[in-house]
């Protein structure tokens, strides 16, 4: 009876160790992160010298959020290709409603809020109830919040106001306010899809839509509030970007579609939809901005940008489907063993 509950002892520390070890979207994308801070530190201190890290940071964390977001969607197995123009609009909004006003920013920002409610429902609803592709629908609501854009800002840029200036492109601790809005955001997404029902339910309907229908759960609803749930943080992003930068324009979000893309397939979660992994997602979008940073210090022309994040986007889905692929090859083998034993 002893060595029986040894045994059992053993086995459910074997377990318990198992449970913790890393995901290794995870792995993957810490140490690509640490090889890259050496070879800035060899081929391109600046990269990584305090004056370039405060001055990418916050991009990087607003890589980050919009990447949470993507995430969401990418879970349901789809793409949110309204990113560019949610972004957008929040930017003008921020900056047009507000005139440069303290005493108009909040109310501004409420309205940005409520219009990235609206076009995530209107997604939603499109793609969770109605069942039409995600790409098609998400790129004609992109089309619609353009034109809510130039209607707001008539293509002109404006000054943001001194106190989103402060709260956005402050610092607290030394460390840039931007970056800690993402990594609370990032902390929130965690814990709910990591240890919650609502969570749990969310990544098993992505993971299988058909059987989570069988089991009794809302697939359509959880779909349906992926985009909703994206387009506040694409909103949270805009926001953001209206303080960081003292113009921003009213395309700002059309250079943040690839990435946002890109950090989520670096982390590891699947194109197919299931887990998310909000943690490596943050790493990444750090990992992508820092790519960049290293490749224009060491001389590429800033117009190659996209084609260096359109790589790590292949290397990406390269290497997490080759992982895919040999998983499915160890399943073939292992029940065309069970098999063999059963006969």
């Amino acid at each position: 009876m002893a060595n029986y509950q040894q045994t059992a002892g053993q086995g459910g520390l074997a377990f318990e160790l198992r449970s913790l070890k890393p995901a290794r979207g995870f792995v993957t994308v810490v140490i690509s992160t640490l090889m890259l801070i050496v070879v800035c530190a060899i081929f391109a201190p600046s990269a990584i010298s305090a004056g370039g890290l405060a001055g990418s940071l916050p991009f990087a964390a607003i890589i980050a959020i919009v990447g949470l977001g993507q995430m969401l969607v990418v879970q349901q197995g789809g793409f949110d290709l309204s990113l560019a123009g949610g972004v957008s609009l929040a930017v003008v909004i921020t900056t047009h409603m507000s005139g440069g006003s303290d005493a108009q920013l909040f109310s501004s920002i409420a309205f940005a809020l409520a219009c990235a409610v609206v076009a995530g429902v209107v997604n939603g609803i499109l793609v969770g109830v109605l069942r039409l592709n995600a790409i098609v629908a998400t790129i004609g609501m992109n089309a619609l919040l353009y034109g809510a854009v130039f209607a707001v800002s008539g293509g002109v840029p404006r000054i943001t106001t001194p106190l989103m200036a402060q709260i956005a492109g402050g610092k607290t601790l030394g460390i840039p306010n931007s970056v800690l809005f993402a990594l609370v955001i990032m902390l929130i997404v965690s814990f709910v899809l990591k240890k919650t029902v609502i969570g749990r339910r969310f990544e098993a309907i992505g993971a299988n839509p058909a059987a989570a229908h069988a089991a009794g759960l809302k697939v359509q609803l959880y779909q349906a509030m992926a985009y909703v749930f994206a387009q506040l943080h694409y909103c949270v992003a805009g926001i953001l970007i209206s303080g960081i930068t003292r113009e921003p324009t009213a395309f700002q979000g059309d250079s943040l579609l690839l990435p946002s893309v890109a950090v989520v397939v670096l982390a590891g979660t699947s194109l197919l939809g299931g887990r998310g992994f909000p943690i490596s997602t943050v790493i990444a979008a750090f990992f992508l901005n820092q790519l960049s940073q290293f490749a224009l210090a060491v001389g590429v022309p800033f117009s190659a940008q996209t084609i260096i994040q359109a790589l790590a986007l292949v290397f990406g889905i390269g290497v997490y489907s080759l992982r895919w692929k040999q998983a499915a090859t160890k399943r073939a083998l292992k029940s065309k063993m069970e098999e063999t034993d059963n006969v």
